[in-house]
């Protein structure tokens, strides 16, 4: 089963990624206080634990999973082309899946190779908009549901 192990934002531009327990996000805001969290196709960012740390491995470090700047952490789940318009449950909050979260520059802050080692096979995460909102907590059961039609 999976689940969400860690939720972040930021509040400016290239600021530090906030860590909560907790946070309520909505079709509005995404995240809640999150500079990025306007309406569209990239309202939250969502990033699988496996592929995070095949990316780390790959590079042979470290790195704490704020580092690739992502608002939710989750475990159990691999992304790739055929997640797209299937969308995500993450306790009451419903998200679609709207594209490849590409790595850029800002990871080089963090690593090198980070930005190189994110590229294949989905391993940056996926881009998400807001369907339903609800208040999510660490530990909430996530779904992967197939596209309405």
């Amino acid at each position: 089963m999976a689940k969400l192990l860690a939720i972040a934002y930021k509040t400016a531009k290239g600021g530090l990624m906030n860590e909560v327990l907790c946070a309520n996000v909505t079709q509005l805001c995404g995240v809640e206080n999150d500079i990025f969290g306007r309406p569209g196709k990239r309202q939250v960012t969502v990033l699988s634990l496996q592929q995070w740390q095949t990316a780390c491995q790959s590079i042979n470090a470290d790195l704490p999973w704020t580092s690739r700047r992502a608002n939710l952490l989750i475990d159990g789940l691999i992304f790739d082309a055929s997640a797209v318009g299937k969308q995500l449950q993450i306790g009451d909050l419903l998200l679609e899946i709207t594209g490849q979260t590409d790595p850029c520059k800002k990871m080089a802050a963090s690593h090198l190779d980070l930005e190189a080692a994110l590229t294949p096979e989905w391993r940056g995460g996926v881009t998400c908009k807001v369907i339903q909102g609800a208040m999510i907590h660490q530990g909430d059961v996530v779904n992967l549901l197939p596209p309405t039609t």
